[in-house]
Order: structure tokens, then C-alpha cells, then sequence
């Protein structure tokens, strides 16, 4: 099991370069996020479709990936249009939900599985080190690069830890229950983790310090500006510069 996820294949959206990619999914993300225009959300959605197609997402972990956010966004339409002010459109009991907090609900499940899908697609199918090595051909300061880097890279080796831990625990007849014995457990469970992260650390500290390493990467493989980055360059422009002016024009 992996705490990070990239989806290998051989796509055309694969094959995209990293770089225009990562703009891409900026320039989506931030487009979508500060819009409310039902139009141009349907609009992004479709492109998170077809671009999860394209690249041919697997359908159960894209799935899970959705569940998760849409259980959340669940919660999310349950409770904010009853404290959201406005016309009541409904009346479940004694709770009034308005049609404003309807709305806005709406239009945030759309923002957020638009954007879920269209980082699915563009990003989830970049090896992490391709990921640091576009960003640093997008000049992006080192260091922030390297904490991205080290981040993703062990938050997976500590989720493993956290295996490990709770399967010792399990074997040692360790059942959770609502006590303190069971707070206890839980509370010394971190605390052996984070003890852990600190070991782990410094040990690979020494090691990149025993193999020359002087605060930077060094990057022998560059990448390239192909034809089909062209194409791909050329089709989503007009699309991204259409949806901000239907954003503008329906307000």
C-alpha cells in the first residue's frame, strides 16, 4: 500500500511534457476556483472527464479518490445551507435550506471534483521526480522543491512505520476501545513514530552527506518540447481563455 499515487501507462496524456502540465493544472485549478458561473464549472468537469479517459485512470482507484472528497462535500451540503442565509427552498424539521446555500453548494462540488479530476489526470501520471525536475525547469526556488520532494517521499515510508506499529500492537492483543488504556496506546503510537521520523531522518541525512550531496539535485536529463505538447498547447488555451470569458459574461 502507497500513500502516494502515480498512475503508470503509456497515454498520450503520459506522454504530455511535465511542464506544460503542472501550468496547465495552475491555471485550471485557479480559473475554476474563482468562479461561480454554472456554465463554466459544467465546462470543467467535462474536461476532467475526458482528460481522466484519455489517460485511462483506473476506475477503482479513481473512485476511492472521489468517494473521499465527496463523502466530505456530503457533509458539506447537509449542514452549511441551513446556516447560509437567503429564501428557504426546503424544510427538513425544524431546519430551514435556503437556496443560496444550495447554490453555493453546488457550485463547490463542482469546483471540487473538476479540479480532483483534472490533477488526476495531468499530475497523478508524473513520477514524483519528474514532478521536482519540471518544477525546478519552471524555477522554482530548491529548497521548496526539496521539501516537496522529501515530503511525499516519506510521508509513504512513515505510513509503512504505522503499519508496522499498529500490526505489533494488534499482535500483543491490542483491541481499541472508548478508555484510556486505548488513548494511552494511541498517544505512545505517535510518539514512537515521530521518534522513528527523527532516526530516519538523520540517517538519511548521513547518507546523501556521504554521497556529496551540497543542497541541490543535479539534472543530466532534460526535457523536451515535442509536437504533441504543441498540439495539446494550442487546444487548451482557446478552451482555458473561453471558459474566463464565459465566467465574465455571466458574472
Amino acid at each position: 500500500m502507497s500513500c502516494t499515487t502515480y498512475f503508470a501507462g503509456d497515454t498520450v496524456v503520459h506522454r504530455l511534457d511535465p511542464r506544460g502540465r503542472i501550468i496547465l493544472s495552475a491555471v485550471f485549478s485557479l480559473l475554476l476556483a474563482l468562479s461561480i458561473n454554472f456554465g463554466v464549472l459544467g465546462i470543467g468537469v467535462t474536461l476532467g472527464v475526458f482528460l481522466v479517459l484519455l489517460a485511462r485512470i483506473p476506475a477503482a482507484p479513481l473512485a476511492r479518490r472521489l468517494l473521499r472528497l465527496n463523502s466530505f462535500m456530503a457533509v458539506v451540503f447537509i449542514l452549511v445551507p441551513v446556516t447560509y442565509p437567503g429564501r428557504a427552498a426546503f424544510t427538513v424539521g425544524t431546519l430551514n435550506y435556503t437556496v443560496e446555500g444550495l447554490t453555493w453548494c453546488a457550485v463547490l462540488i463542482l469546483k471540487a471534483n473538476a479540479i480532483v479530476l483534472t490533477l488526476t489526470a495531468l499530475l497523478g501520471t508524473v513520477e514524483l521526480f519528474e514532478l521536482g525536475h519540471a518544477f525546478q525547469h519552471l524555477c522554482v526556488p530548491d529548497k521548496l522543491i526539496h521539501l516537496f520532494m522529501f515530503t511525499l517521499r516519506y510521508l509513504d515510508v512513515l505510513h509503512h512505520e504505522y503499519e508496522n506499529l499498529l500490526r505489533a500492537m494488534k499482535t500483543r492483543a491490542f483491541r481499541p476501545r472508548m478508555n484510556r488504556h486505548t488513548y494511552a496506546s494511541y498517544g505512545n503510537l505517535v510518539a514512537m513514530l515521530l521518534v522513528r521520523s527523527l532516526e530516519r531522518s538523520e540517517r538519511i541525512m548521513a547518507a546523501m552527506k556521504c554521497r556529496g550531496f551540497r543542497g541541490r539535485f543535479y539534472i543530466f536529463r532534460h526535457f523536451e518540447f515535442h509536437r504533441r505538447d504543441l498540439v495539446f498547447a494550442g487546444v487548451s488555451i482557446p478552451i482555458l481563455a473561453g471558459m474566463a470569458l464565459v465566467g465574465m459574461l455571466g458574472g
